[in-house]
């Protein structure tokens, strides 16, 4: 296959794809419609023509007929008067009408039938364009469902292309939001565990860290001498330790010994 034949039916079918894209329907109807009345119109003309010209026949035929009696009567009334040459005169002039007359009736005839002919075809035209324009409605009002359905369907599917931009406009705010989501919690998790500086707070928040810490130590104290005292294994914690404040040791007492006399002292 040829470039230029190639180019060619590559050209076609983008034509036929964009043509057939772009068609509705509904216009391509009421087009055709509109042809139809046309023709059904250049029908009625026609045989308004013919008729009229059939018409006119008739009117000249009238019109010769009229003559020819008239002709006639001239030749009785110079026969009776003993001017037989002016009767002779006058029934070659009759003779010559009836010729005409006779041409004008075939005339008429042919026209009659065409006029019978049109008029058929004139009505069978119009009632097919009234069984068209009915066909045409109904085929025009199931297209306008179908296409409503259609895309009710495609919004409820979310394939039509609005719906579908929206769906793509959500997805990508969500992944959006999981991504910053995601961001501010490792930050969060790095200024925890001090790996990252937080250079919006003050140069005193290792040592509130400390003070935290040993707060912390202070509480765990303080709940390990509230278990031993309910064990029986120490005393009770004072009212320091559950103010919060870390437990005195208690002077160790020391064991009771017997002094021994020194040298030189009785016993």
């Amino acid at each position: 296959m040829s470039v230029m034949k190639r180019l060619s039916m590559i050209f076609k079918s983008k034509a036929n794809k964009a043509l057939d894209k772009m068609e509705d329907p509904r216009e391509t109807l009421d087009y055709s419609y509109q042809r139809q009345l046309e023709l059904l119109q250049k029908v009625r003309r026609g045989v308004a023509d013919v008729a009229t010209s059939r018409k006119r026949v008739e009117l000249q035929v009238n019109g010769l007929e009229q003559q020819a009696r008239k002709y006639e009567e001239q030749g009785r009334k110079a026969l009776s008067v003993g001017r037989e040459d002016l009767a002779r005169e006058a029934l070659s002039r009759r003779s010559g009408l009836q010729g005409q007359i006779a041409d004008l009736r075939v005339q008429h005839d042919n026209l009659q039938a065409e006029e019978e002919k049109l008029t058929t075809a004139s009505q069978r035209l119009q009632a097919k364009v009234d069984s068209f324009r009915t066909k045409k409605e109904t085929i025009k009002a199931t297209y306008t469902a179908a296409e409503a359905q259609t895309r009710i369907n495609e919004a409820f599917s979310g394939i039509s292309e609005e719906m579908g931009d929206v769906g793509l406009a959500i997805q990508r705010a969500e992944d959006k939001t999981a991504q910053m989501q995601a961001r501010a919690g490792a930050i969060d998790e790095l200024l925890a565990s001090g790996a990252l500086d937080d250079f919006s707070g003050t140069r005193g928040d290792d040592i509130q860290a400390e003070l935290d810490r040993m707060g912390g130590g202070m509480d765990v104290e303080l709940e390990l001498a509230k278990m031993k005292a309910e064990l029986g294994q120490g005393p009770a914690p004072q009212g320091s330790i559950e103010q919060g404040q870390q437990p005195q040791a208690q002077p160790q007492q020391q064991p009771h010994t017997q002094q021994l006399p020194r040298q030189g002292e009785g016993a």
